[in-house]
Formats: structure tokens, sequence, C-alpha cells
């Protein structure tokens, strides 16, 4: 296999194992890399495998039928593999206050279904950032956390 297959295959497990309906938090210590960048417009950006494992966990806590999945084939240039998924769950677990422009207080029941594109860094096998743009303003539409006028 090429390097570009070799990033698909952990790139592809990683949404597997980390975004897919249920977490495998052993995903992380075994191919992100001790220093992991995970970025997205929503939340404040992230480091470490100890801080990645944190916000989902909070996530998951706060959104426990959270998932996401591809909507397109991973394409892989060198180092870089793109992805495009779709995703979301209902907020019914406790107060969740990672969203940049606010929190949500205990079980609003709020349901938030977005899209994004996700470009992910593979060096060595391990993933060294993921860098996403989401649909921040559905989502924090869908979760009343931007008014529509």
């Amino acid at each position: 296999m090429s390097k570009e297959d070799d990033n698909k295959a952990i790139v592809g497990r990683w949404f597997t194992e980390f975004w897919g309906k249920t977490v495998d938090l052993s995903v992380i210590d075994e191919i992100a890399a001790p220093d992991m960048l995970l970025k997205y417009s929503l939340h404040e950006p992230r480091r470490g495998r100890e801080d990645i494992k944190a916000f989902m966990v909070d996530f998951r806590a706060a959104f426990p039928d959270l998932g996401f999945w591809g909507t397109a084939d991973l394409l892989a240039e060198g180092d870089y593999v793109v992805g495009q998924w779709e995703g979301g769950g209902t907020h019914t677990g406790p107060a969740f206050n990672d969203f940049l422009i606010g929190g949500l207080p205990v079980g609003t029941g709020r349901k938030m279904h977005f899209t994004g594109t996700t470009v992910l860094k593979v060096i060595d096998g391990k993933i060294v950032e993921e860098i996403g743009l989401d649909d921040g303003v559905t989502a924090l539409t869908q979760l009343g956390l931007i008014k529509v006028a």
C-alpha cells in the first residue's frame, strides 16, 4: 500500500473509533501523536492526548447519542487526509460549556445535526493534527445558542 493508503486507513479508523457512534478512547493512545492538535470552529482548540480524551468524555456525556460519519471517500495527498462528514446528537446529559459562543444547561433535549470538512495530518502513522471547519451556525442555531432573527 502507498503512504496515502496507509494514512487513509489510519484516519478511517480514527473517524470510526473516535468520532463514530461509540467511542473507544484507547484509539487516542494508539494513533494520536502525544501532542496532537484538535481544532474545530465550535470549540476551543485541544492539544495532547489527555486534553482530547477529556474533550470527548465531556462531549459524549452531554450528548450520549453523539455520532459522526463520512459522506464521501477520503482524499489523501502526502501527509494530509481530507474527509467530509455529518453527524450530531441530542443534549440530554450534563451542562456543556465547551462551545466558544456559550454553554448549555443540563439536559436541554435540543438536537443538533450538521456537516463539516476535516483535514488531518499523519506523520509516521500518528495523527498530529485534525483541523476542521464545521457548520457551526447550523449546530448553534439548533441548540438555541444563536437566535434566528
